[in-house]
Formats: structure tokens, sequence, C-alpha cells
């Protein structure tokens, strides 16, 4: 074999190896700290969104903030998750009154063997990949776009200008919420509210 053959061939070797440790990384190899962080403290975010919205003001859609947070949360697999959502969010806790939001698309499908989380239309639009976590739901780590922008993806451990965090990352649990129902749970997201839920319902 030729001197240079042999290089094609290890870079080659090297590339796959990069990839095979790309798909069998975990959720928080890939994370920032911060988010990682924000993830741990997802009970005492839960605890504080859910007695503001059995507690408070809820400026609209006092229905769709409940629904949010009922049926618990349950493991779920990859072919329960695979396919097309019709999912609405819920924010509460924080200075503001809760709030919950219409119905949207979204859809989760498999990417290069990995699954992909989209919201598909409205204003402000969700992707990202997901990840298995302990609970036996899954970490999305995503990343929030504008209609219009193109797509966002999670920006990880490089967010820009040394802060702790891109104002566009996302990091939520992904788990079943009842027969035919899951939810995304977003600890802390940083602007508004403690608790954020995107409700799944086929």
């Amino acid at each position: 074999m030729s001197t240079k053959a042999a290089l094609r061939l290890s870079v080659f070797s090297l590339s796959l190896l990069g990839l095979t440790a790309a798909a069998q990384a975990s959720w928080e190899d890939l994370a920032s700290s911060y988010d990682v962080h924000r993830l741990e403290r997802l009970d005492e975010a839960r605890a504080e969104g859910m007695d503001a919205a059995r507690s408070g003001v809820i400026e609209r859609d006092r229905g769709a903030v409940h629904a949010a947070f009922e049926g618990g949360t349950h493991a779920i697999s990859s072919a329960q998750l695979i396919g097309n959502w019709h999912c609405r969010t819920a924010k509460a806790g924080g200075i503001l009154p809760a709030i919950g939001y219409g119905w949207f698309h979204c859809r989760v499908s498999e990417h290069g063997g990995h699954l992909f989380f989209q919201k598909l239309n409205g204003t402000q639009r969700l992707a990202g990949y997901l990840y298995p976590h302990e609970s036996g739901g899954y970490v999305l780590l995503g990343g929030w776009s504008v209609k219009g922008e193109p797509m966002h993806l999670y920006s990880g451990n490089g967010p820009s200008a040394g802060a702790k965090s891109s104002p566009d990352d996302a990091v939520a649990l992904l788990s079943a919420a009842g027969r035919g129902r899951a939810r995304l749970e977003f600890p802390f997201p940083g602007q508004e509210s403690v608790y954020d839920v995107m409700e799944l319902r086929r």
C-alpha cells in the first residue's frame, strides 16, 4: 500500500471513530455546565411553576395551562415518539402571570440514527436532537429561532462572547404524560417564566 493510500485510510478511520464517539456521547457530554445545572433543578422549577399555576393569576387559556401540567411523567420509547404531534406551550412562575398558547405542529424524526425534534410553525420555532435520559425519557438539546430565520441548533459549550448560555439554547426533558400524550419540560428558560411546558398530543 502506498504512503498516500495509507494516509487516506488513516484519516477515514479517524473520521469513523469521531462519528462513533458522537453517536455514543451522552447529553451531559454535549450540554454546557449551565444547562446541565438547569436540568438538575427541574423538580424545583416544576414545583414553583405548578404552584404559580394553581394559586396565581392566569393571563390566558387556563385550560391549556392546567392540561399541560397533568398526567405525570413516564418513560417513553423512540417508537412512541417518532411521527407528527400537535403541540402547545404553557408558561408559569416568575414575575409574569401564567399563560397558555394555542396549538402548533411538531415532529419527531430520525436523522442519522438520532431522534430529532422540531416545532414547525408559529412565530417561534424549535429544533434539536434528543438524547436518552436516566429517567427513561429524553433530553432535548435544541435551539430557538424566529419564523423566517435559518434553523438554529444547540450551541453547547460554545456560547458567544463568553456568556454562560446562548439565549437561543433550549434544554428540556421529554417524557410520556399518558395515552397519546407527552411533554417537554423546560426548567428556568431564562425569559418570562421559571417553568415552561410544551404539551404534545397525537
